[in-house]
């Protein structure tokens, strides 16, 4: 039976991503964000009954008139993803307060914020999904904002897990590794030679692909994830682990 899916961030990168694996397994799909043309672009390149919305995850009012409106077109919906996020690099020295809050405003109380709206005209049961990021528990220069961002949404997360599993509501989060196609990845290894560097260093020796989370997504709000809430799922090729480079299985035995 299809299902209503609601996706903040849905115009671009992960979210994109899966927002197209939700619409190709039969669910009707809300994709989101600030910009009008993109939730346009976002949502006739997916096709198979995608809607766009307008709506600024900082803005719960505008949240909650969208949701009553696709809600309308398309029924409540019973997964919802919340993955608008902003992020740049600079050290904490070079951030100014606006941009430190609006980081945090945009992936912390956004995701909250997107949440609370569903919260209250959501099909039960509910699988309630948050986009975080590694850097919620690892430290990383340049990245102040974030780190402290993400490890806000992980424990908004897991608190909410705590208080709606009564009310038929599971809650997790994804923690993308590095993944194709993304601004992220541009960032971190903007040449062919970062590119190979970095995906020796992953155990399964390769960037993942936006289908990947999208993947983990559909299985996390599938029946076979229906005993998992307050989780944090890394979907990251095993980078969270270390530095796996190296020809391990050719090391010799002792």
């Amino acid at each position: 039976m299809a299902r209503s899916i609601f996706i903040s961030g849905g115009t671009s990168g992960i979210n994109l991503g899966i927002a197209k694996g939700f619409a190709e397994a039969g669910d009707r799909v809300l994709v989101f964000g600030r910009d009008p043309a993109k939730a346009e672009a976002a949502a006739a390149e997916i096709s198979h009954g995608a809607i766009p919305g307008v709506a600024d995850v900082r803005d719960p009012a505008a949240i909650a008139a969208l949701f009553a409106d696709a809600s309308a077109k398309i029924g409540a919906p019973s997964v919802v993803i919340a993955g608008a996020a902003g992020n740049f690099m600079a050290p904490a020295v070079g951030i100014s307060p606006n941009g430190f809050k609006t980081v945090v405003d945009i992936d912390l109380l956004g995701t909250y914020n997107v949440f609370r709206s569903a919260f209250d005209i959501c099909e039960r049961p509910a699988s309630f999904i948050a986009i975080t990021a590694p850097q919620a528990e690892q430290p990383l220069p340049q990245q102040v904002h974030v780190c402290a961002a993400k490890a806000g949404v992980n424990m908004v997360v897991k608190v909410l897990a705590m208080e709606w599993g009564q009310a038929g509501i599971r809650v997790n989060a994804i923690s993308p590794g590095p993944i194709l196609g993304t601004e992220g990845v541009e960032r971190m290894a903007p040449t062919d030679a970062s590119k190979a560097m970095w995906s020796e260093r992953t155990a399964l020796r390769r960037f993942g692909t936006p289908a990947d989370i999208a993947n983990a997504a559909l299985f996390l709000s599938s029946d076979a994830g229906s005993y998992i809430t307050g989780t944090i799922l890394d979907c990251d090729g095993g980078m969270k682990l270390g530095d796996a480079s190296g020809d391990w299985l050719a090391s010799p035995a002792r």
